[in-house]
């Protein structure tokens, strides 16, 4: 290539100054000593080589529909490995769906890395930014962008906060800056759609559907196959109803095209006793139209339920009573349902964010090294902790209500939206395993939060219009649910990976399960976008715009297998954890029942109310010295939970989770992931997984093996395959080992298996520090300032 096409080409080589002379640069008449530093790595460094050879073009790889806005050459995006510590070099681009850096020279593929069929190593999608900020260093200059919004210095950093709590950083050491600013602007204005139907998520599947028409029509399976029911049909409720024997309700459809309520789903199940005209009469009482709907039913027939508040207490305290009149007459014995106010007993969804952020900022902002001193006491004043204990707790006492005392609850919140999500959501999966298997889980989300009207718009601030809306309500559910699988890893199917990629989803707008906050919304976005892409009417919109539990469009069938939990047992069977064989039994009832005595409710007509306020912290003092102190009037709950721990769990019956503040524990899957500091090579969780995941494959290939040679004919059928079952079709993502391979585990394993924090922004090591014993074990709510300074 000659010098003149070279340079015109607007192509130069990082670490060469351009006003350098490329004979001065190839040929220098001495040895002199290097006035600039090169980022290249040594092998590549001899200038020559490089130049006579062509120089790589590098592309992104684009989905259907995805276009390139802009992009910017010779950009070092900031690492540090072991291999590495300057950067990777290449191009950074925007598209109208993901920032994506592709390196000059890919680093080899990372065998521990969850690989995403959409997205590839280094894509970050548009709505997973939380913040874009660009940096100009010589002027001490920084700002953060939003759209349309105009940058009067030329950047030599780009960095990106984002909403999974990686920090990514760029930098234009090489690059034009003038190409540096443009990509960073397209960065900020793609990342701020003024509209939903600006998502990438409608044009990719529009064309999706019409690239994928022949295969369905050659004969594919309704509903592509999915197996998760979206209850958006009658039929999907009728079963639930019929599985759970709630033989008094029934499946009403008074909200066909959202006549009552503009968030309720088409249809509800409410008391068989009331008819339609009855239920549209009442329903005006209610917040948006959102009378008491039933979410479960117990088999001693009590039921557990979700309303909104009434628009006027005074006004319609009478359609009220007759529901819950109806709700009564619903149970086998008549007993009189038992109402809790979410709204009083629980912490807002501003409270929520606001520690949230705190957490945040603890996990993955401030360097360690200002804050290490106080870093664990951060953590508990951030109180996110505090608020997965609150709802856990509240919980476990509506359990008690449902199983203990045969009562109805009825959870009440002013918009029914929010809180009654998590609290109802956590109550099924305590007292009903079914819901704590894979599937059965996916359809508790969504019957529970997509179809009861969560906001995922708003909650998760798709659009970044209102940040006062934002609240991370459905990652603090995660994250209860995490707790419960902490204390009962034999119980739940599915893994902490699964919940992890679960919340990574709600960044992904490529699936109608978190983009919306009602049926009716996405109704509405959906019929639109079917007449726009040419989609025929009446076609099913699950088809055509998918939900998120289709995970075969993220992940390959290997990878799925990492939302397989080895240690899920059949009913009866004991836990393997840590290596020992556990049977739960509980020796500390009076701790646990401590934390749940509260005063006598009052009767308000005919109801039995909840406790109105919170207790914010809960002495530790008060309740370590309860242990020692023997209780000498128990009340009815204290002695339901400490019957029940006093006895071996069913892993397959109720499950209650022990709630005092040190057995909270910090999810660092989700929360240090991405912090090098963080990773703990062949340490943590996934070591136990890798070798229970082990055993379970050969155990399952040796069953095959004996199912087959039962079944053989000496006569006629030939030999099994004594390698079992073939790869794909087996149930764990590490398969057993053979007596050649090494006892220890692979060197990819880390704790932050199957995530990798390389890439992301780092920060100095931390060994001896308060964070590097909390990652090895130490508990972190037993400070010494939280025994000192705990008040009831």
């Amino acid at each position: 290539m000659a010098v003149k096409s070279f340079t015109e080409s607007g192509y130069h080589l990082p670490g060469v100054r351009l006003g350098t002379s490329l004979k001065q640069t190839m040929f220098p008449a001495k040895i002199m000593k290097p006035t600039f530093k090169s980022y290249l790595p040594p092998a590549q460094t001899d200038v020559k080589n490089t130049i006579e050879q062509p120089l790589k073009k590098l592309e992104a790889k684009l989905l259907s529909g995805e276009i390139v806005v802009n992009e910017v050459n010779f950009v070092r995006k900031c690492i540090s490995t072991e291999n590495n510590q300057e950067g990777l070099w290449g191009k950074l681009i925007c598209t109208n769906f993901k920032v994506s850096f592709i390196p000059q020279d890919p680093s080899p593929k990372q065998t521990s890395t969850l690989s995403h069929l959409l997205l590839g190593e280094h894509d970050i999608p548009l709505t997973c930014l939380e913040q874009v900020v660009t940096v100009n260093d010589t002027k001490g200059k920084k700002k953060v962008l939003g759209s349309n919004q105009k940058l009067k210095f030329n950047p030599t950093e780009l960095i990106l906060y984002c909403k999974d709590l990686r920090i990514i950083r760029f930098c234009f050491d090489e690059a034009g800056p003038e190409s540096a600013k443009k990509v960073c602007l397209a960065i900020a204005h793609y990342s701020h759609p003024a509209d939903l139907q600006l998502l990438f998520g409608f044009e990719y599947q529009g064309r999706r559907y019409h690239e994928s028409k022949e295969e369905r029509v050659n004969g594919s399976p309704p509903r592509g196959g999915l197996q998760t029911p979206m209850f958006d049909r009658s039929s999907d409720w009728d079963r639930e109803i019929k599985r759970t024997n709630a033989s008094e309700w029934r499946v009403c459809s008074i909200n066909q095209s959202y006549f009552v309520s503009s968030s309720l789903s088409e249809h509800i199940v409410v008391p068989a006793s009331l008819t339609d005209q009855d239920l549209m009469n009442y329903a005006v009482s209610f917040t948006d139209g959102r009378i008491p709907m039933w979410c479960w039913n117990h088999p001693n027939g009590s039921a557990l339920v979700r309303m909104a508040s009434l628009t006027d207490p005074l006004q319609h305290r009478k359609p009220e009573q007759k529901i819950f009149a109806a709700i009564t007459k619903s149970h086998p014995q008549r007993n009189e349902p038992f109402r809790s106010d979410l709204d009083k007993s629980l912490p807002s969804i501003l409270d929520i964010q606001s520690a949230f952020v705190k957490l945040r900022q603890i996990c993955i902002l401030d360097p360690f090294e200002e804050s290490e001193e106080r870093w664990l006491s951060t953590i508990e004043n951030s109180r996110w902790l505090e608020y997965v204990r609150a709802f856990l707790k509240h919980s476990a006492e509506m359990v008690y209500h449902l199983d203990g005392k045969n009562s109805s609850v009825i959870l009440q919140e002013e918009e029914d939206r929010d809180l009654n999500c998590v609290i109802s959501s956590l109550v099924q999966l305590m007292l009903d395993p079914h819901y704590r298997s894979l599937m059965g889980f996916q359809s508790l989300v969504q019957k529970e939060w997509v179809m009861a009207g969560h906001r995922f718009l708003d909650r998760c601030n798709h659009l970044k219009k209102n940040d006062k809306e934002e609240s991370p309500l459905f990652l603090l559910f995660l994250d209860c649910v995490w707790q419960m699988m902490n204390q009962y890893p034999a119980a739940f199917e599915f893994t902490e990976t699964y919940l992890t990629v679960l919340s990574d989803s709600m960044w992904i707008p490529l699936f109608s399960t978190f983009l919306f906050s009602s049926s009716k919304q996405r109704r509405q976005h959906l019929m639109d976008f079917a007449k726009h892409k040419a989609i025929p009417q009446g076609e099913d919109q699950v088809v055509y715009f998918p939900p998120v539990w289709e995970w075969s469009q993220q992940f390959s069938t290997k990878d799925q297998t990492l939302f397989n939990n080895p240690m899920y047992v059949g009913k009866g069977a004991a836990c393997v954890q840590n290596g020992e064989v556990k049977t739960f039994k509980r020796t500390k009832q009076k701790a646990y029942s401590s934390t749940l005595r509260g005063p006598s409710t009052p009767v308000r007509n005919g109801i039995k109310g909840a406790e109105d306020t919170l207790t914010r912290r809960v002495s530790l003092v008060t309740e370590l010295k309860s242990e020692l102190t023997p209780v000498k009037d128990e009340s009815p709950s204290e002695r339901f939970f400490k019957e029940w721990f006093s006895r071996p769990a069913d892993l397959q019956g109720l499950l209650i989770p022990l709630v005092m503040p040190s057995h909270m524990a910090f999810w660092k899957l989700f929360f240090l992931r991405w912090v090098p500091e963080a990773c703990i090579s062949k340490g943590g969780p996934v070591t136990t997984y890798h070798k229970l995941s082990q055993l379970v494959d050969e155990i399952e290939i040796l069953q095959s093996q004996l199912r087959q040679y039962k079944g053989t004919s000496p006569s006629s059928t030939p030999l099994p395959n004594p390698g079992g079952p073939p790869s794909e079709r087996r149930r764990m993502y590490f398969k057993a080992s053979s007596p050649d391979d090494p006892p220890t585990p692979p060197d990819y394993l880390t704790s932050s298996f199957p995530f990798t924090p390389e890439g992301n922004l780092s920060r100095r090591t931390v060994q001896g520090t308060p964070i590097s014993k909390f990652l090895n074990g130490a508990r972190i709510w037993l400070s010494t300032e939280t025994l000192a300074n705990d008040t009831v």
